[in-house]
């Protein structure tokens, strides 16, 4: 990545996505080489101009998520992140599983923008402070399902590779077992936990893990990697 960050913004609302605009342009080290109103125009974006950084709503025309999966498996150098109203978990859990890198709320202050641009560029996931917490709130108050839950030697297994970032490939390769049978697995520890995708289950189990001291179980989940439930 260069010195400046080269910026696509796509939002459907134009005096918004204007003023953000107008705001990133103050910056020497950001250029905002371009706007779109849909999700094909933030595909068109991503494979004509390459932007390091890439801010999308995620309610406008088109299918935001199935974009973002676009552009994070066809483009992974094009980092997106995702400047939105809606304060659903169920939206931010879609956009990080689709590949997004990070969740930001529209109230977010001018300055915290431009951090979490520098910070998703240089390749960190930014999700707004107040939001991050109501997240993790939600995975705590599972907790207490979570320890009266024994999962199989094999569940576990899976899971923590699971955690590393893993595909359901790379780990039916690593244990020596089928890729069909990993989802076999990955569906019993969902439902097991009541999760609801893969990054829910991965990250309420972390904090057990890390909570009980049960061990070294590897670096944090690249969020791109949990797509594939």
């Amino acid at each position: 990545m260069d010195s400046v960050i080269r910026i696509g913004i796509v939002d459907d609302h134009p005096l918004l996505r204007e003023g953000v605009a107008n705001a990133l342009r103050k910056r020497a080290d950001f250029k905002v080489l371009e706007q779109g109103a849909n999700a094909d125009e933030a595909k068109s974006i991503a494979m004509r101009l390459q932007p390091d950084v890439l801010l999308m709503d995620v309610n406008m025309p088109g299918d935001p998520f199935s974009a973002v999966r676009f552009i994070a498996t066809e483009h992974p150098q094009v980092k997106v992140l995702m400047l939105t109203v809606s304060e659903s978990e169920e939206d931010a859990y879609c956009a990080l599983e689709a590949g997004a890198r990070g969740y930001l709320l529209k109230g977010i202050s001018g300055p915290d923008l431009v951090t979490a641009i520098r910070n998703v560029a240089r390749g960190d996931i930014h999700i707004t402070p107040e939001f991050e917490r109501k997240l993790l709130s939600n995975f705590k108050r599972r907790e207490i399902e979570i320890k009266k839950i024994d999962l199989t030697h094999r569940e576990e297994q899976v899971i923590r590779e699971v955690s590393k970032g893993l595909t359901n490939k790379e780990v039916a390769e690593k244990l020596a077992i089928s890729e069909k049978t990993v989802k076999y697995y990955m569906t019993c520890v969902m439902q097991k936990l009541h999760a609801r995708n893969r990054v829910e289950a991965v990250t309420a189990l972390r904090r057990y893990w890390e909570s009980e001291n049960l061990g070294r179980i590897g670096p944090s989940p690249q969020f791109n990697h949990l797509k594939e439930f």
